[in-house]
């Protein structure tokens, strides 16, 4: 126990028992996204973009590369989240993992950190993928890394919630693929809310990762469907209501203890 109070050990304990899980199917964690979105880039970005205008004057392959990113990083980051936590549950070690001498803190570290860096590394992988198919030049590479550690912090964080409350694998995966998924289509990933007629584009306006890949895109090309402070505000909302609601799972045991 360090003097600060934090279980570094116990936290790395967590942090790399995760890891090792990722390391051991790494063709479903990793190569199977790439190679998802690299067809999504031989499509969109080949077939269909040299069909296209340039969007906002930047070559379509080029301006969905943010959106692939995000897509992949908002899907892997709820999975990553969410089966780290249930697993034990479904296991029934739950209860030898609340009885150790971890805190709240330190277990939610532990998993979120580990889904964390998978998302990042997995978001870095696809940007390095999509160089091969189309040029890319990123005008603020702090702010672009940024976005991606808190989008991959926040639906981490989202995804361990839905870890706890699932109660089935029907549940596990019924938001990341019912409700992100389609919320990511329509939230300008291969196109500008802003070539939207105006009623569309004001109901866009309601879709949360809207604001996500506008304020990563941004980072790209300084371009955005809103600004990038609303964007960095509700990126930042996100987690700290994510943060909330942990603490208060944590504080009533609901759905950990029962």
């Amino acid at each position: 126990m360090s003097s600060l109070g934090l279980n570094k050990y116990g936290v790395l304990a967590i942090y790399r028992f995760e890891m090792a899980r990722w390391m051991r199917t790494l063709w479903q964690s990793v190569a199977a996204p790439v190679i998802s979105t690299s067809l999504y880039f031989v499509v969109f970005g080949a077939a269909i973009g040299s069909r296209m205008q340039n969007v906002s004057e930047i070559q379509y392959g080029a301006f969905i590369v943010p959106g692939m990113i995000m897509m992949s990083v908002l899907t892997q980051s709820l999975l990553n989240g969410s089966f780290g936590i249930y697993f034990p549950k479904f296991a029934g070690t739950i209860y030898e993992l609340l009885s150790a001498p971890v805190s709240a803190f330190e277990i939610v570290l532990g998993y979120v950190g580990a889904a964390v860096t998978k998302s990042v590394i997995l978001g870095l992988l696809i940007l390095a993928t999509a160089e091969l198919f189309t040029p890319i030049a990123v005008s603020h590479p702090v702010w672009m890394v940024t976005f991606l550690v808190l989008t991959a912090l926040s639906f981490s964080m989202l995804g361990f919630i839905i870890g706890v409350l699932s109660e089935s694998f029907e549940q596990l995966s019924f938001i990341p693929n019912l409700v992100v998924t389609p919320l990511i289509f329509l939230g300008g990933a291969f196109y500008s809310i802003d070539m939207l007629p105006p009623f569309w584009r004001a109901v866009s306006l309601f879709n949360p990762v809207v604001y996500l890949i506008s304020g990563f895109r941004w980072s790209f090309f300084n371009i955005g469907d809103v600004s990038l402070e609303i964007s960095i505000g509700f990126v930042g909302g996100l987690v700290i209501a994510c943060m909330l609601t942990i603490a208060w799972i944590f504080k009533t045991g609901y759905r950990l203890k029962q």
